[in-house]
């Protein structure tokens, strides 16, 4: 997002932690707090060091920031985005946006930090009612966020409104790469992190039932976070000698690695949002199978084949029937990159955030914007 703003010509600047890796685009500038060696958690999220030290810092770096220069509007990626930008803005009329990526409530029962469950719940429904109200306006990734935001906390619709996530389109353009083309092993592919809400129990039982029918079929799995936790599910379930385990490709290589799928996998069930992981696959024009209840915007058997909400026999079925019928796969892979392509492309959702920064810079009363 950044990036799509500086190539319309505007001045961004990145407040960020210490942790980070990849080019930076010419006209988006990036300010760090300083190195710490005692954190370099980069799995997805909170944790206690990083609420109680982490953020703090940050806090601290965007307020000298904001003493130092004229900013005209405040993009808060995530929760702990706004609750940063809320405590560094105090004492200054700069507009915030809050970006809402999914819902707390149903995320952060995923995380352990030694809490009950049914806290977990309580509490992330409370901060998602509570957070947004930070902000001069909330901007949702999905009409489900936005619907539950509204519905169901009761926000002012009027504060509320959809934009949605954006891939790197031209990156993951097929062309350039060798395809798998159907020769050899059939391959299924997961990319991204390993956390309990990926669904990564319910794709290998999927998985043993597809060698069951199709042997000789290949996992590859490429993810920053270890396979240890699953390591003894897959060699219980007798499928660990097929499952092939990549640990922290770069992102430059993604491309060419989906390239040589032949169905790319997202198992996750509960998402609120949109994985960034099924644009991914979709721009890459790889046949996807999901669950319904995590693949918005997805038509069945159209731009990828949905299954029933944790049926693992009916998530095995899709991939059986797209590994059958390599032709429906292919194009079901070309249709979801035209339809990523016409709504996820980043120029396309930094013009519409541009629109939303130029209606709060003028409540605000501004005139010029950073």
């Amino acid at each position: 997002m950044a990036e799509a703003l500086a190539g319309r010509g505007h001045e961004v600047h990145v407040v960020t932690y210490h942790l980070g890796t990849g080019e930076i685009g010419s006209g988006v500038h990036v300010h760090r707090i300083r190195k710490l060696r005692f954190y370099n958690k980069l799995d997805p999220g909170p944790s206690y060091r990083k609420l109680m030290l982490v953020d703090p810092l940050l806090v601290l770096l965007l307020r000298r920031l904001l003493r130092e220069m004229p900013f005209d509007v405040i993009h808060a990626h995530h929760y702990e985005g706004a609750m940063v930008a809320a405590a560094a803005r105090i004492g200054r009329r700069v507009p915030m946006v809050y970006d809402a990526h999914t819902l707390l409530m149903t995320e952060l029962p995923y995380y352990s930090l030694g809490l009950p469950e049914s806290f977990k719940r309580s509490a992330g429904a409370w901060m998602d009612a509570w957070i947004p109200k930070l902000a001069d306006h909330t901007v949702c990734v999905t009409e489900t966020i936005r619907d539950k935001l509204v519905g169901e906390i009761g926000l002012d619709a009027g504060r509320v409104s959809v934009l949605p996530n954006g891939v790197e389109f031209d990156t993951f353009d097929p062309a350039p790469h060798a395809a798998n083309g159907g020769s050899g092993a059939p391959l299924l592919m997961f990319t991204g992190n390993l956390a309990g809400y990926q669904g990564i129990d319910l794709m290998l039982q999927a998985f043993k039932l597809v060698l069951e029918r199709i042997p000789g079929t290949r996992l590859l799995i490429a993810s920053d976070t270890p396979f240890d936790p699953y390591e003894s599910m897959a060699k219980e379930l007798g499928i660990r000698g097929q499952i092939d385990v990549i640990r922290s490709p770069p992102f430059s290589g993604l491309p060419a690695l989906l390239a040589r799928a032949d169905v790319a996998l997202n198992p996750r069930v509960d998402c609120d949002g949109v994985p960034v992981k099924l644009l991914n696959y979709m721009a890459a024009g790889r046949a996807v199978v999901s669950f319904s209840t995590s693949a918005p915007g997805v038509v069945h058997g159209e731009t990828g084949w949905l299954a029933t909400s944790g049926d693992v026999a009916s998530f095995a079925d899709g991939i059986v029937t797209l590994l059958q019928d390599r032709e429906l796969g292919r194009h079901m892979g070309q249709a979801a990159r035209r339809f990523v392509g016409d709504n996820y492309r980043w120029p396309i959702v930094a013009e519409r955030c541009e629109s939303l920064y130029l209606k709060l810079i003028a409540a605000a009363g501004k005139s010029a914007w950073t």
